[in-house]
């Protein structure tokens, strides 16, 4: 995946001079396509865990390439039908490109599709690389450009974007506590892992969001002849095709092509579409929810590709294409460290490889074993990241698998109002979830080149480039503001001491959206930015609410100032099957963190998945189970002689506990999504927790179960 690198500071190559800077020039446009198929059979093909072989190709692969310019300056964005290619053989295809064009080698994007059917251009698990191909591969890549440049004639520039939801989905679930299961290291960290929700009673739901975006880049000539099309979505691969094939993002591109210009008008060059691999390590197809699997129109990977060309043919028919636009590009190269083994691990390793000899791999633990040599051996890696500007638009690369979080993270916050995100993109350098997700474990986080790079990787690269974006646009990055529906402004209406909404794109911090400034923590165990309750009144017209998933952590807060009489109200929807375990999870406690007692007020569900009030004053439990997996409602009000608790606007408390002993007047810790003894934490989302410093009327908390807008 990577040779090994000396870690050295940062570098930033300014591919062009900031957009003010910049007059506008005439905008041109040159796209080719130049067949990869290999000539010689077999192949070694990588993207599985051991090593596989192909004899022949069912499909050509293909490098499909755009070139742009303006006045000043020349960009090229290559994809490729590769599973994954590393950045020195990358790095010498832009030389012998640049060598060609004269187009710098920092203003050239190469990316992967990332189908698991071609040729392997790098070892990647128990494969080997097919060196063979990789000077082949290596000039096709620089043909690619070369073709693009030579097409480059006068063009305009256009944005589209359409809702794709039905195309993808998680498959990283998470395991319910009694789950766990072993790594290849032998030791039981998988908490979450792919495709874990092909039994649903195992799992407690997705560890964390889609990115539903198909994104779109067209380009056309002045006359309105297509040019090219550069596509963008966060989909994984579609598989269960036969090597060599170049999966969906092929079939996409030449159905497009077949729609838009199925023929060329007189000598100019053919059009070409690419569909590029959006930020999709935690993604693929399959909605697990769905008991039935795909639908019969999407279970073939024909029909898949032509579903999301119909969508892209109605998104491209609302372009209104620019003349006026520049370009600016720039690229970061990042020193990051491996995960390298510890004595212990790299002590077993070498006797599971002393024991191979020369042959590869046959299992996953001869894969890991010898991964952990080879990480010892590189320590370090470097990666690079990009950013262009086309006019208004922006794309960001990362040369890694990254997670949809990390791309809507992207986006969420460019400069830039339409921006697509491509991984695998100048390297490969593996999985990097986010901080949070290694704390569950699983495959993406297990230490081999496929995801060896440090837990910090994810943050330090998309941090990179969104620095990025701010430069090639030269204005500062858009602050992620969640939008404030109408039943997000009536909890604000109120008053609320704090205003959790737990919308937070990343932790430590849980935001206090009440202006009060009492931000709470997220323990290690909280997963981020899932899907929220009621999205059109909490989000408005358009917007998405959102909600954190808890996976063995609490939100933590500290309200000194919250006396005896105080109401919480929150949303939750449960992960864990009813009668799994003594409590089924606590989802609201004030009292003293790791208290040896119940001391305290502490609102769950138990066994049987019903609300449960335990207090030192006694406890009460509701009458009917929730139902797993949808959203409901809370509201505990705590007032001078009693605790009651309203669930999905009932009028009536459906649980009341009269108090006899006044709660202390430090005893000031909030936690949500578990006890303050850490027993039995809840399994599942919640979201937007509202504290308020008095005990609420019944008509205030049926305001706040019955939110405006449905």
């Amino acid at each position: 995946m990577n040779t090994r690198t000396h870690a050295t500071p940062i570098l930033f190559f300014a591919c062009a001079l900031f957009a003010s800077m910049a007059a506008h020039g005439e905008l041109q446009a040159g796209a080719a396509a130049v067949d990869i198929t290999p000539e010689t059979f077999p192949v070694s093909v990588n993207g599985g865990m051991l090593a596989n072989e192909a004899e022949g190709a069912a499909m050509p692969l293909k490098a499909r390439a755009i070139v742009v310019a303006d006045d000043d300056r020349r960009i090229a964005i290559v994809v490729a039908d590769s599973c994954m290619m590393p950045r020195d053989l990358l790095d010498r295809a832009k030389a012998r490109a640049a060598e060609a064009t004269g187009i710098p080698p920092e203003h050239m994007l190469i990316a992967a599709t990332h189908t698991h059917s071609a040729p392997a251009a790098m070892g990647c698990l128990g494969a080997e690389p097919e060196k063979a191909y990789i000077p082949f591969l290596e000039d096709r890549l620089a043909q690619a450009i070369a073709d693009a440049d030579a097409n480059l004639a006068p063009a305009r520039v256009g944005w589209a974007s359409a809702n794709a939801a039905d195309y993808t989905a998680v498959r990283r679930w998470i395991r319910r506590p009694d789950q766990i299961a072993d790594d290849p290291f032998g030791n039981p960290t998988v908490r979450a892992n792919m495709h874990a929700a092909s039994n649903l009673d195992d799992v407690t739901g997705e560890s964390g969001p889609i990115d539903p975006e198909l994104s779109l880049i067209s380009f056309t000539a002045p006359d309105g002849r297509p040019i090219a099309v550069l596509a963008n979505f966060s989909m994984h691969y579609f598989g269960g095709v036969q090597p060599l094939h170049p999966d969906y993002f092929g079939l996409f591109a030449e159905g497009l092509q077949a729609r838009l210009a199925p023929e060329t008008p007189g000598d100019h060059p053919p059009f070409v579409a690419m569909m590029s691999h959006g930020c999709s390590g935690d993604i693929w197809r399959r909605d697990y929810r769905n008991p039935d699997g795909e639908p019969p129109a999407l279970a073939a990977i024909e029909g898949y590709a032509e579903g999301l060309a119909d969508i892209a043919m109605t998104a491209l028919d609302t372009i209104e294409h620019q003349a006026d636009a520049d370009i600016a590009m720039e690229e970061a190269r990042l020193p990051l460290e491996y995960r390298v083994p510890d004595r212990q691990r790299l002590e077993w390793a070498r006797r599971v490889v002393a024991e191979m000899g020369d042959r590869l791999p046959e299992n996953t633990e001869e894969v890991y074993a010898r991964e952990q040599i080879m990480l010892h051996e590189w320590q370090s890696a470097e990666v690079v990241v990009q950013a262009a500007r086309i006019g208004e638009i922006g794309v960001a690369a990362t040369p890694t698998e990254t997670y949809a979080l990390t791309g809507l993270k992207i986006k969420l916050q460019s400069p830039l109002p339409n921006t697509m995100v491509l991984d695998l993109a100048n390297g490969a350098d593996g999985y990097i979830p986010p901080p949070e997700q290694h704390v569950l474990g699983g495959y993406n986080t297990w230490a081999a080149r496929t995801a060896g790079l440090e837990v910090q990787a994810e943050p330090k690269i998309s941090e990179a480039a969104l620095r990025l974006l701010e430069r090639v646009a030269d204005k500062p990055r858009r602050p992620h503001e969640p939008s404030m529906g109408p039943a997000a402004k009536a909890i604000l209406a109120l008053d609320p001491m704090a205003y959790w909404r737990l919308d937070d794109l990343a932790g430590p911090w849980a935001a206090d959206r009440s202006g009060h400034h009492r931000d709470a923590i997220y323990e290690p165990g909280v997963v981020f930015f899932l899907p929220g309750p009621r999205s059109a009144s909490f989000a408005g017209d358009g917007g998405h609410s959102r909600a954190a998933h808890f996976a063995g952590g609490r939100v933590h807060a500290r309200v000194p100032d919250l006396g005896a009489e105080y109401s919480v109200s929150l949303w939750f929807w449960n992960g864990m099957p009813a009668g799994t375990r003594e409590m089924t999870g606590w989802l609201f406690s004030r009292g003293r963190n790791h208290g040896l007692d119940s001391q305290g007020v502490h609102l769950g569900l138990d066994r049987d998945g019903r609300l449960l009030l335990s207090t030192d004053s006694g406890s009460a439990v509701g009458a009917a189970a929730i139902e797993r997996w949808t959203w409901n409602h809370v509201v505990l009000v705590h007032g001078r002689s009693r605790i009651r608790v309203y669930l999905n606007g009932d009028a009536e408390p459906g649980l009341t506990v009269s108090l006899s002993t006044p709660i202390p007047a430090d005893l000031g810790d909030l936690f949500v999504g578990g006890h303050g003894n850490n027993a039995f934490g809840f399994e599942g989302r919640i979201a937007e927790i509202a504290v308020f410093g008095r005990a609420l009327t019944p008509g205030e908390a049926r305001i706040l179960s019955a939110p405006p807008g449905g």
